[in-house]
């Protein structure tokens, strides 16, 4: 903000006036760039990328069932790990081999359905 204030005085110091104008100019060209312009950038650039991590990047994965889950558990492959699954809705079935979507991670379970 101060060498965007210095070159801003640059050019005006071209116009031949007083170097006591020209620091005033300065001061206030920026002042006007601290206060203005550096709160919006600030709030532009400082903001964290929105990356899932842990259990909450998962759900809505699609896994494989390798163990059948009906009633019970059952056994996914989720992201390249075996998970322990249950039926989001007790009275659904997956055989080995469908193909599923996680809902939610409860604990160290999967709760999973199956994608009309």
């Amino acid at each position: 903000m101060l060498a965007g204030g210095a070159l801003g005085t640059a050019g005006f110091a071209l116009a031949d006036f007083p170097i006591w104008i020209d620091a005033i100019f300065f001061a206030l060209l920026s002042l006007t760039l601290i206060l203005g312009l550096r709160p919006a950038l600030l709030r532009r650039f400082s903001r964290p990328p929105e990356l899932m991590t842990n259990t909450p990047a998962l759900e809505g994965k699609t896994a494989t069932v390798l163990q059948e889950i009906s009633g019970g558990l059952g056994r996914i492959k989720l992201s390249g790990e075996v998970w322990t699954a249950r039926a989001m809705n007790k009275s659904d079935t997956y055989i080995e081999g469908e193909t599923v979507r996680v809902y939610e991670i409860d604990g160290a379970t999967a709760v999973v359905y199956k994608e009309l």
